[in-house]
């Protein structure tokens, strides 16, 4: 297929009968003036010929206060995406850069397009949060002259180290809590980590959950889910219904699931805290207000969202460290130590 030419500014000088510079003067509202009668040829020629100014080019030719960065990011419909949306947001604007956000549903195809598009307009630089095709990103960047900053998780292989929290240490005081503070003794892992169980989400940050989860609780068992809510509620719900013993300790992979175990463990006539404790990760604020909180580990997104920004922003980059960032435990009220 032939795409048409798109006009230019000549081709609207030639149709109205006059120079360029007026067809500019007319587009910008100055810096002269122009006639009634010609700034009416003017506006109708640019109408006639559907005339619309490319504005990647006036963002070349004029002097930039604000400059731009890609923010890619999986699902901003979960808390933990969001806040890091949030906050790259604010960190950005306060150093003069707007920030472009793509939502690629776990999709590497969606990751690869959003990218594309982003250097195509010419950003300055582009934080992917949760890579599902990092190899193929970087070298689109590399070529693109554009630098990359991966943070939380990265599925692919790049020369990159990832920004972000120490998961399998996440894993261990999830479990150790638990096992420790409560003495349980039947501790169950609740998500997926592999390709076979999770098409669509985080198993990468689960896998390394789980290693932590491991080292703890060496001889219980994991329920494996495709990390979405009523994936974990189905598989919960089948695994108290089919072990003579529940267990009396949980950790859920992540905290989308969160909420849906609680209502299995429920459902099934168990109390929570009081016949089963539950911790997990990541809970948002707001989670303060559900009916039970949960108890959780977190992770420092301000801490990783400027050492992300500090690889990008001009004047302040700086060399990336390789060293995961430590994280705490927030007790709440589903392993009964608060409330």
């Amino acid at each position: 297929m032939v795409r048409a030419k798109r006009p230019t500014l000549a081709d609207v000088a030639r149709r109205a009968g006059t120079s360029t510079a007026v067809v500019s003067y007319v587009l910008n509202n100055g810096p002269r003036p122009v006639s009634d009668a010609l700034r009416t040829k003017v506006v109708a020629a640019l109408d006639e010929l559907d005339y619309r100014p490319d504005r990647v080019a006036q963002a070349l030719r004029r002097p930039r206060r604000w400059r731009q960065i890609g923010l890619l990011v999986p699902d901003l419909t979960m808390p933990l995406y969001g806040a890091f949306v949030g906050r790259i947001e604010i960190e950005a604007r306060a150093n003069d850069h707007l920030t472009m956000i793509g939502n690629t549903g776990f999709d590497p195809a969606r990751e690869l397009e959003f990218a594309r598009a982003f250097t195509d307009v010419g950003i300055d630089g582009l934080i992917v949060v949760g890579a599902v095709d990092a190899p193929a990103t970087a070298e689109l960047c590399h070529r693109a002259r554009v630098p990359v900053a991966w943070v939380h998780n990265s599925r692919g292989v790049t020369d990159a180290p990832v920004i972000g929290a120490d998961h399998v240490e996440a894993g261990r005081l999830a479990t150790r809590h638990l096992a420790d503070a409560h003495g349980c003794r039947r501790i169950v892992f609740v998500g997926g980590y592999t390709a076979a169980e999770v098409e669509h989400g985080d198993r990468e940050t689960v896998a390394q959950r789980f290693r932590g989860f491991s080292s703890i609780a060496r001889e219980t068992g994991v329920i494996s889910t495709d990390l979405t809510a009523s994936g974990a509620y189905s598989a919960v719900t089948e695994h108290l219904r089919s072990c003579p013993e529940p267990p009396d300790g949980i950790v859920v992979g992540t905290h989308g699931q969160a909420a849906a175990v609680v209502r299995a463990v429920t459902d099934a006539g168990l109390r929570v805290p009081g016949d089963v404790r539950i911790t997990g990760f990541d809970a948002h604020p707001t989670a303060d207000y559900s009916q039970i909180t949960l108890t959780s580990v977190t992770q420092p997104i301000d801490r990783i969202t400027r050492r992300a920004l500090g690889l990008l922003l001009p004047g302040d980059r700086q060399d990336a460290e390789s060293e995961p960032i430590e994280v705490v435990i927030e007790l709440g009220e589903t392993c009964g130590c608060a409330g």
